[in-house]
């Protein structure tokens, strides 16, 4: 199975399953944590789809879910890149065409 960091993106070639230690070699993100996990699901209320699961508060760290399963497409992208990407859009949407931008 071929993994990729929730954090970074990073390609991971380790081997399953994945200790609660581990670490992205790239980030040193921890990878046995929710955003990591095939159940995540942040439109949730607990943002968990696994209804036996004890509640993480925090998703990015390392846990010990006994439902944990590493999820190969858990990057969603991020960052300063989607940010200036939604800026543009935004600045795009709601600026008048033909007259200069004043707010800059």
């Amino acid at each position: 199975m071929s993994l990729q960091c929730w954090k970074c993106g990073a390609t991971l070639a380790l081997l399953l399953p994945l200790s609660r230690t581990e670490t992205c070699p790239s980030c040193r993100a921890d990878l046995h944590t929710c955003r990591m996990c095939r159940h995540f699901d942040a439109g949730r209320a607990k943002q968990c789809r696994e209804l036996a699961a004890e509640p993480e508060p925090d998703k990015t760290r390392a846990n010990f879910c006994g439902w944990f399963v590493p999820r190969p497409d858990a990057y969603r992208g991020g960052g300063a890149v989607v940010a200036q990407s939604n800026r543009s859009a935004l600045e795009a949407l709601f600026s008048l065409p033909g007259k200069p931008d004043s707010h800059k």
